[in-house]
């Protein structure tokens, strides 16, 4: 990875546009300054378990944390300068991204429904970097659909008792809190599911496998193994599992968004700067005109993807309305969109661009992941129909 103190970062025109304001403007200079340290110079892919440990802290060190987790639990989430963030640390580094975008998944239910002795125990630490979170909800059969959760977790007097797996689970194997969502069976399907928090050294709960992916990050498979909690550390009231796990994803999704359009401008960067010095039949790459078409293509896809992933920030901040539909519009069109951003620009590279250790081969591994968790792009196509097909209005029959 080249100096990130020679690195320029992502453009910033739409930071003008009328999503955002003055702290909005403020806190990507913040960015810029951290990025411009020695903080994500060096990141060690190889061992992602140090590496993570080390960004969360240096994060947290730096007040970027405040973002993830509403400064500790004492302000709203605010979803424009998380998806800023995103955006940013993504451009930079994708293992800078994740460790910043876990605390605030794995803590987001908590600052939603938990009580405030659990807020005042686990939020500040998340905040300082001091604590790791992870957000526990997909299983081997459960992953888009939810209501197929095995994982389960009987009231015992004063306790609960959970007994399952859950797999998939990002910063699995280091994280210090987990959010968990087990069936509790109020009801069938989803209406019958509960959350809660689980503390590594927990008795019953266990790592059983650690997982490697095409994009290296802390990743594994936990095991809850009669696995006792206090009842008070679960989340709102038994059965609002699901409707907790969505209120955060609501949250967090349109994040997933800007994460891409990290990845995707530092793609359209690199492209451009390999272009305009590649010289081919006697001039440059960038003087074709498929070449300036694609550019085109890139460029607008980009804006496209960035003006639905800011509407959806603008809309639950400011407007304070339901954002299911626009976050998963955001989630779909952004990682779709960089999916064929990053592909062009390794193509533009040629052999270059699949060769181990160039930034567009990396970028190529890391966007793949996200058109598939927090839910994949077949099920934002879903969410998006549901949605549209609630609002309508009843059948009419016309003359």
């Amino acid at each position: 990875m080249a100096d990130p103190t020679m690195l320029a970062g992502p453009a910033r025109e739409h930071i003008d546009w009328p999503f955002f304001d003055e702290s909005h403007r403020a806190l990507t200079i913040k960015l810029d300054a951290y990025a411009a340290s020695s903080a994500l110079y060096g990141i060690d892919h190889a061992d992602t378990d140090r590496a993570c440990r080390a960004l969360v802290r240096s994060l947290g060190g730096a007040g970027l944390l405040d973002a993830a987790t509403g400064a500790g639990g004492s302000q709203p989430i605010d979803s424009r300068a998380v998806c800023l963030t995103r955006e940013t640390l993504a451009w930079h580094d994708g293992l800078a991204d994740f460790a910043f975008a876990m605390q605030g998944l794995g803590t987001g239910a908590i600052g939603l429904s938990g009580s405030q002795e659990l807020r005042d125990t686990v939020l500040p630490k998340a905040r300082s970097g001091e604590w790791i979170a992870a957000f526990a909800l997909s299983e081997k059969e459960a992953g888009s659909d939810v209501a197929a959760m095995a994982c389960a977790a009987r009231r015992d007097g004063d306790t609960y008792v959970l007994d399952g797996e859950k797999t998939w689970i990002s910063n699995g194997g280091i994280a210090d809190v987990y959010t968990v969502f087990a069936r509790t069976g109020e009801a069938p399907g989803t209406r019958g599911v509960s959350t809660f928090v689980v503390y590594a050294d927990d008795p019953g709960f266990s790592i059983a496998e650690r997982i490697d992916v095409i994009a290296p990050h802390p990743l594994a498979t936990i095991r809850f193994d009669n696995c006792r909690i206090p009842a008070n550390r679960l989340l709102g009231s038994p059965g609002e599992g699901f409707k907790i796990a969505m209120r955060t994803l609501d949250i967090f999704r349109a994040s997933v968004a800007a994460a891409a359009l990290g990845f995707a401008r530092r793609a359209l960067d690199e492209a451009l700067a390999h272009a305009k010095a590649r010289r081919m039949f006697g001039n440059h790459l960038s003087d074709l005109q498929l070449t300036q078409a694609a550019f085109g293509d890139m460029a607008t896809g980009i804006d496209a993807a960035a003006l639905l992933t800011y509407r959806a920030a603008w809309r639950r901040d400011v407007q304070g309305l339901p954002t299911t539909k626009e976050a998963a519009m955001a989630k779909m069109t952004a990682t779709e969109t960089a999916q064929s951003v990053i592909d062009r620009a390794v193509q533009m590279f040629g052999g270059r661009g699949v060769k181990r250790g160039e930034i567009v081969e990396r970028l190529y591994r890391e966007i793949r992941a996200l058109r598939i968790y927090e839910g994949a792009t077949e099920v934002q196509k879903l969410i998006i129909a549901r949605e549209l097909l609630k609002a309508a209005p009843p059948e009419k029959t016309y003359a």
